[in-house]
């Protein structure tokens, strides 16, 4: 008799490639995972996080927290390649508004 690992199924969850760059989503939206964390992280609860996104169950919300609290590593490795991507575009502009000034 072989073990096999134990599946864990996060409903309301989807990783698509193409869709939101691959990142975790509540299922049929573009809404990231990422996205209602970082709210719960500002210290909003899930009610609170529902009123920023109405057309969300609250049953989505807790699974988006739930899946977050599983993969922790991988949300946050998105939230800091995110913070990456970020300073580099505020970097690249403005090298190109300083080039523009000399010009």
């Amino acid at each position: 008799m072989t073990a096999t690992a134990a599946r864990t199924v996060y409903s309301h969850v989807t990783k698509t490639p193409g869709v939101c760059g691959g990142k975790a989503c509540i299922e049929n939206t573009r809404i990231r995972v990422m996205d209602l964390v970082w709210l719960h992280k500002e210290g909003r609860n899930p009610e609170a996080i529902l009123a920023e996104y109405e057309d969300l169950t609250l049953e989505q919300v807790y699974a988006a927290l739930a899946y977050y609290y599983g993969h922790e590593e991988e949300i946050e490795a998105d939230f800091v390649r995110e913070q990456e991507a970020a300073s580099d575009f505020d970097r690249r502009k403005a090298e190109l508004l300083g080039r523009r000034r000399r010009e």
